[in-house]
């Protein structure tokens, strides 16, 4: 495979986009939100394992993770689950290093016509807000990282289990199949990591449990609404590639 070659275009692509949107989704994620208020509806009031009044309030990743999925499930139909697994330590390292890089402009002195501004009519201290919006805890970067690695290791290894089942049929079965574990385990290894292990937080593990399964039929729920934008990735990446080339690299990422 050469520079100017289909495939290396194409895996270039890719690649931009899943490394983009998980850097996007571990900074984004700070932000939450409600999901009913979005559409318009009222929250709804929930109750599992005795917490009351849960309702859909998602991290604001939550948006572009499905974005994520979709690339690793393309990457690997066309590449192979050891190429994904290569994007997804080098995408690990390269949070790590963004959240390094942040914690350093944190610390940096600010400048003093920049400290307090005003936003629409309300004066806001940028300095404390640039702090709390990008300084996340080292207990949610840290589960974060270690719950993205364990997702993608589990989503490319059923993704290629169901592959061999069903061959080259059902891309829905192998991509949601694949996506709706990893996403399980995805959601409840960081929020144990950084609301149960983490000392600032006093959650029992039955809230923790409780929110991981409200966030998760969420998930569930997006994992499945987005199997259509596969299929025309999928379509596009065909339509691309051509027939022969597409076939040559379907059945090489399968061996």
């Amino acid at each position: 495979m050469t520079f100017n070659s289909k495939e290396s275009k194409l895996l270039i692509v890719l690649s931009g986009f899943f490394v983009a949107n998980t850097v996007l989704s571990e900074f984004i994620g700070v932000k939450i939100f409600s999901v009913e208020k979005t559409l318009g509806i009222e929250p709804f009031s929930i109750s599992l394992l005795g917490e009351e009044g849960l309702s859909f309030n998602m991290s604001a990743g939550s948006i572009t993770w499905p974005l994520v999925f979709i690339m690793t499930d393309i990457i690997n139909e066309y590449f192979g689950k050891k190429q994904v697994k290569f994007l997804s330590y080098m995408t690990a390292i390269l949070v790590l290093f963004l959240f390094l890089m942040t914690w350093i402009s944190i610390q940096v002195a600010p400048a003093d016509f920049w400290v307090l501004d005003t936003v629409e009519g309300q004066e806001v201290n940028m300095h404390l807000a640039f702090n709390k919006i990008f300084g996340q805890g080292m207990w949610i970067i840290f589960g974060s990282i270690i719950a993205f690695l364990l997702g993608q290791i589990l989503d490319v290894s059923i993704f290629h289990k169901i592959k061999k089942l069903t061959g080259e049929k059902a891309l829905w079965l192998r991509a949601t199949g694949s996506t709706i574990v990893s996403q399980l385990i995805d959601s409840f290894v960081v929020a144990f990591i950084a609301f149960y292990l983490n000392p600032e937080y006093d959650w029992s593990w039955q809230t923790v449990l409780a929110i991981c399964l409200v966030g998760y039929i969420y998930k569930f729920t997006v994992a499945v609404l987005v199997t259509p934008l596969l299929y025309l990735i999928h379509k596009i990446v065909d339509s691309y590639l051509g027939k022969d080339l597409s076939q040559k690299l379907l059945k090489e990422a399968q061996s």
